[in-house]
């Protein structure tokens, strides 16, 4: 019979829907700056809702993704674009360069930190491992953007790859940005060498010491760096 996406997608919603609490979904609501509608529940109440629709049997064809994905993308409560980017990473094993074009649609579409900071790390980091000449080509893309969200992407893709990061293209790419008058980009400056710091200390307090960074990003990238050192001395 083949998959049917259309049902797929109204099992979800049912079960999302019953799972509706104004009172959470306002505050999340809030949280959000009042840019998504939620159903109001919590991420481990949402996974246990939707872990049938995430078991093998029950997932669409890495064929059908993209129709899957786009259509939860489109749906107004957040939750649904949790759930996919969720159900994504299930075929991480899977993936071929061609997916890169659904990833960069979701960084581009209803853009916002708690999409666009799991996207970067546990689906573009996990494809640019796979297809490094992939990465070149769409880092060199996506950092003339001028999209905050794809030049965000850039700098926070290596997060979970610690000694195995670029370093230099890390660098290179802080060089690039550390300009721009954009708080998301000075915040993942920050936050993407505060991570490193934690495998080589001395070569980003080095750096950053080169660089004129904004306040912010100076701030979070030596973060780590000082609280490390305040345990040290006790």
């Amino acid at each position: 019979m083949g998959f049917k996406v259309e049902k797929y997608v109204q099992k979800i919603t049912q079960v999302l829907k019953e799972k509706f609490n104004p009172e959470n979904a306002e505050k999340q609501k809030e949280y959000m700056k009042e840019k998504f509608d939620f159903f109001g529940i919590k991420t481990q109440a949402r996974r246990k809702a939707t872990r049938e629709f995430m078991k093998k049997a029950e997932r669409p064809d890495y064929n059908d993704l993209s129709v899957v994905v786009k259509k939860l993308w489109e749906l107004p409560e957040r939750e649904y674009q949790y759930f996919a980017m969720e159900l994504l990473e299930r075929y991480k094993k899977e993936f071929d360069k061609s997916i890169i074009s659904l990833f960069e649609y979701m960084i581009s579409n209803k853009s916002w930190w708690d999409t666009v900071d799991f996207i970067s790390k546990k689906l573009v980091g996990e494809l640019f491992k796979l297809f490094p000449d992939l990465r070149d080509q769409y880092i060199s893309r996506w950092i003339d953007s001028e999209n905050i969200w794809l030049q965000r992407t850039c700098l926070l893709f290596q997060l979970g790859y610690k000694e195995n990061t670029d370093l230099e293209l890390l660098f290179e790419l802080v060089e690039c940005l550390k300009e721009e008058n954009e708080f998301f980009i000075q915040k993942a400056i920050g936050w993407a060498l505060r991570e490193y710091s934690k495998i080589e200390p001395g070569k980003i307090e080095k750096f950053i010491q080169e660089q004129n960074l904004s306040a912010l990003s100076e701030r979070e990238g030596l973060k780590w760096i000082k609280n490390n050192d305040k345990r040290l001395r006790g």
